[in-house]
């Protein structure tokens, strides 16, 4: 137990270079929210719904993150900061970093597996902060979603997610191999694929007016003819 707990601890670690000590983690309200859900997990499970939510409640007065005591979690997962929000039917694979103000909501699906309201993160997943994951999309292994950006579709597999609603952008192959992303985005100038179309669309648009402007120009030179040709139309004459 304590080698998984140390474990853990160094995982965090990797993740955010602010502690100086394993001890300093300790203090997380993240690393607190975790210990406390693992119990209200084992009580949902046990059918004393009573107890579980009430482990619940006190884990949200005390870290300010509100995890469903029937959301499954696995392994070194870390929430940066707080203030999430994790609905009752998510499910959280292994090595998943949640950044500030997160939402994994929930909504009433008109298909799908019954029951099934909340995401599913798979290995990997960094959520950014202030993001929104709604209903029960699958957000595919090492996928990072930018800051703010709300998913309401599947992610795939190593894609990096922004905007509202949020659309896959293209990432450079150094940000693309990092193992670990901060706050699920890339510092370095990054093209939006939308904002990319309309870059080239205002290009095109450029060249033509242009192409246009130039050919204006040459249908209201006047024509001068040549030298020698007026004395050869007299000559004829």
């Amino acid at each position: 137990m304590l080698r998984n707990l140390v474990a853990y601890l160094d995982s965090v670690k990797a993740r955010d270079p602010a502690p100086r000590s394993r001890a300093e983690i300790l203090l997380y309200p993240g690393v607190w929210s975790l210990a406390f859900h693992r119990v209200a997990h084992r009580l949902y499970r046990a059918r004393l719904f009573f107890l579980a939510r009430a482990v619940n409640h006190m884990s949200r007065f005390l870290t300010g993150n509100d995890i469903h005591p029937g959301a499954t979690i696995g392994k070194r997962f870390f929430i940066d900061h707080g203030f999430t929000v994790i609905g009752e039917t998510a499910e959280i694979g292994d090595d998943v970093t949640l950044y500030q103000n997160v939402t994994l909501g929930g909504t009433d699906p008109a298909n799908g597996i019954a029951g099934k309201r909340h995401p599913t993160l798979h290995n990997g997943v960094i959520i950014g902060s202030g993001a929104q994951v709604l209903g029960p999309v699958q957000v595919g292994a090492r996928a990072r979603v930018g800051a703010n950006a709300v998913v309401t579709k599947d992610v795939p597999e190593a894609a990096t997610m922004v905007g509202i609603p949020a659309r896959q952008m293209l990432v450079d192959v150094t940000a693309y191999q990092r193992d670990f992303l901060p706050y699920g985005t890339p510092c370095s100038d990054c093209f939006d694929p939308e904002k990319q179309k309309l870059e080239m669309l205002q290009c095109e648009v450029e060249q033509l007016q242009k192409r246009l402007a130039e050919l204006m120009a040459e249908r209201q030179k006047p024509e001068v003819p040549e030298p020698g040709a007026l004395f050869k139309e007299r000559g004829r004459a």
